[in-house]
């Protein structure tokens, strides 16, 4: 099987397949344009935060455009039980090997449940940001901030996809 990126015009299916060196540099961009997973069910911050409401409560994460941008993530401290927080306010941290970033809270409310998985296994975050690598659960104060945060198709827009 071969490998490789097909040229436009010549197209994948065709007997006379022509392919681009994927190694070099000016081919990678193309490669790489899409690779964010935006998934429709969840709102998401402009600080790359998402959020899955379920009535009055919510769980939040990274998304997986921030995970890729702070590649190899080893360290991950997250708020506790019972903490209020407000929309905006930095509650949790995240280290990479590449640099550390403050987490911001989507929304307001209280913390019901923090992933203490992603406390032990911080990779989760890079291989399931928008599963099992969730960062905590809390209880909205305000609901109606979930209208303020962007759409999928918003947040698509943001990151270029």
């Amino acid at each position: 099987m071969s490998t490789g990126f097909c040229i436009r015009e010549n197209p994948c299916n065709s007997s006379q397949n022509k392919f681009e060196n994927p190694r070099n540099p000016r081919n990678l961009r193309a490669s790489f344009e899409f690779m964010s997973n935006v998934p429709s069910d969840l709102k998401y911050a402009k600080s790359h935060e998402w959020v899955r409401a379920s009535g009055d409560t919510a769980t939040v994460g990274i998304t997986d455009h921030a995970q890729a941008e702070l590649t190899d993530i080893v360290f991950v401290e997250l708020p506790a039980a019972g903490r209020q927080v407000k929309a905006g306010e930095a509650c949790a941290v995240v280290e990479s090997v590449k640099t550390a970033s403050d987490i911001y809270s989507p929304v307001s409310g209280e913390i019901t449940e923090v992933n203490k998985n992603v406390v032990d296994n911080p990779a989760l975050v890079n291989s399931k940001p928008d599963s099992d690598g969730w960062f905590y659960k809390i209880k909205l104060s305000d609901p109606a901030e979930l209208n303020a945060l962007l759409t999928p198709e918003k947040y698509k827009e943001q990151i270029g996809g």
